[in-house]
């Protein structure tokens, strides 16, 4: 029975980890990394349905069957959400700079690199969510995203500007940093809050790259706020694209 049910809880995952399905059970992603990959032992390279686990770094890293080249990158710790205090505290796994990293994977599935401005990154809020066990998405940007980034360029900063996105009250800012260790994306947003334990819940977040105006690679931080009587979720990975269509642009 405990070999039925394991396979059970691997089947759901695969689906609602990535699109949200008619009530998933929301520890299925927990029960996959803490009891089907190797989290006792440093830095494996594929443990169970893993690709990796680093319990030292505190991340594993799973392919979500949504997409040919969509990756979740998952806290072998009990983290729920963006609402958990655990992600912005000082001594906290730098879960986005680990994530980047596994663009690599994303661009391994496609038949040519892609550059850094075509890959992101999207945790959900805790409205726009499936899963209860923090989950950040690494896969390729919407074309349509990236064309308004660019445009959106000459107005970013370091402080947040209105952007709309897919119908929904986005804003934006400005990464002038080749890389994201220790940049701390969760971090940041929580400072700009007046009460972060009770509002983190409400936001998503994405981080997208992008080339800056001298030719330097940097990145756009994007987030917005949960508004459930707009029919706004807060789900970042909106703007994603698991069919990686922009791959056939030039």
């Amino acid at each position: 029975m405990r070999w039925i049910w394991m396979a059970a809880a691997l089947m759901l995952a695969c689906v609602a980890a990535g699109t949200v399905m008619a009530d998933p059970d929301p520890d299925v992603l927990w029960h996959i990394v803490h009891e089907r990959c190797d989290v006792k032992h440093r830095a494996r390279p594929a443990s169970g349905p893993c690709e990796e686990t680093d319990p030292r770094a505190g991340y594993a890293v799973l392919k979500d069957r949504v997409g040919a080249t969509q990756y979740l990158l998952i806290p072998t710790r009990r983290i729920t959400g963006m609402e958990d205090p655990a992600i912005t505290r000082g001594d906290a796994p730098d879960y986005l700079a680990y994530a980047w990293r596994q663009t690599v994977r994303v661009n391994r599935r496609l038949p040519r690199a892609l550059p850094p401005e075509d890959l992101s990154l999207a945790i959900n809020s805790a409205y726009g969510r499936s899963q209860n066990q923090l989950h950040v998405h690494v896969d390729c940007i919407r074309p349509d995203v990236k064309v308004a980034l660019h445009w959106a360029l000459p107005r970013l900063g370091p402080g947040w500007t209105v952007l709309p996105l897919d119908g929904h009250p986005y804003r934006a800012r400005l990464l002038t940093t080749p890389g994201l260790a220790g940049v701390r994306p969760l971090r940041m947003l929580a400072r700009g809050m007046t009460d972060p334990a009770h509002e983190m819940g409400r936001h998503t977040l994405v981080v997208v790259g992008i080339v800056l105006p001298g030719g330097q690679p940097g990145f756009v931080m994007l987030d917005d706020r949960a508004d459930p009587d707009a029919s706004d979720r807060a789900s970042g990975e909106e703007l994603q694209d698991h069919s990686c269509r922009i791959q056939e642009f030039p």
